[in-house]
């Protein structure tokens, strides 16, 4: 089955500094129909304004993954870590029993463009941590190359959720395929560009849940940058 949720029906916030859509619910966007996909809580496409931010504020028990598509962020936070992400690099911060943390536009001049996912944590009250790591172009080039899991195989940062994030750039003839073990779900955001997905296209800020199916084709590319997210389902 497949359920397609385009980018106009997301929920919007415009802040002025702040440009968000949001695919869940989040802050004041409520929408029973759409709080999470398994353990998928939110992904917040986020435009920032040259020198603008969010200054400190906390989190906890929450796995945090940031992905920049243009631009420049410098994060800080409470256990020490500072560094500044660009479009390629992915960012793990485990909140745990509790962090601080501030994100800001590292440009004064340019937009800062990203993508803030929260996943669900397996289990309240682990120690928080953070990991960061750099996924170059070719690497994902015509494939789904794996940038965050459980186990942190293939050299993914590693989050403490019964989750996977795949990253792929698809163009022209490029066709990528995953194979989805029977009980999972899926869930594909397009960041940029189009893409068909099981024969329907999507384009930038539409999103598929898909469930009940063996395979994610995704072909057909313009340009396309896309995010699939292999989830367990959640009890209760």
């Amino acid at each position: 089955m497949i359920e397609i949720r385009r980018s106009e029906e997301r929920g919007h916030a415009n802040h002025g500094w702040l440009d968000s859509y949001h695919s869940f619910s989040f802050a004041d966007y409520r929408d029973p129909r759409h709080v999470h996909f398994g353990p998928l809580r939110v992904i917040n496409e986020d435009r920032i304004e040259g020198g603008q931010g969010f200054g400190a504020h906390g989190h906890r028990d929450m796995e945090i993954v940031t992905y920049v598509l243009e631009g420049a962020l410098a994060h800080r936070d409470s256990m020490g870590n500072g560094s500044t992400i660009r479009h390629g690099d992915v960012q793990r911060m485990s909140a745990g029993t509790g962090v601080q943390h501030s994100e800001f536009n590292a440009s004064r001049d340019e937009q800062v463009h990203l993508l803030q996912i929260w996943v669900l944590p397996s289990r309240a009250g682990d120690q928080p941590g953070y990991e960061e790591k750099r996924f170059d172009a070719d690497s994902k080039r015509g494939r789904l190359r794996v940038i965050a899991s459980p186990d942190g195989h293939d050299g993914s940062v590693t989050i403490h959720a019964d989750a996977s994030i795949y990253a792929g750039l698809l163009d022209g003839a490029e066709t990528a395929q995953f194979a989805l073990p029977k009980g999972r779900l899926a869930y594909v955001h397009v960041a940029r560009g189009a893409v068909t997905v099981n024969g329907t296209l999507l384009k930038a800020g539409d999103a598929a849940k898909l469930s009940d199916t063996d395979t994610v084709t995704l072909e057909n590319g313009e340009d396309a940058e896309v995010l699939l997210f292999d989830l367990g389902q959640l009890n209760g």
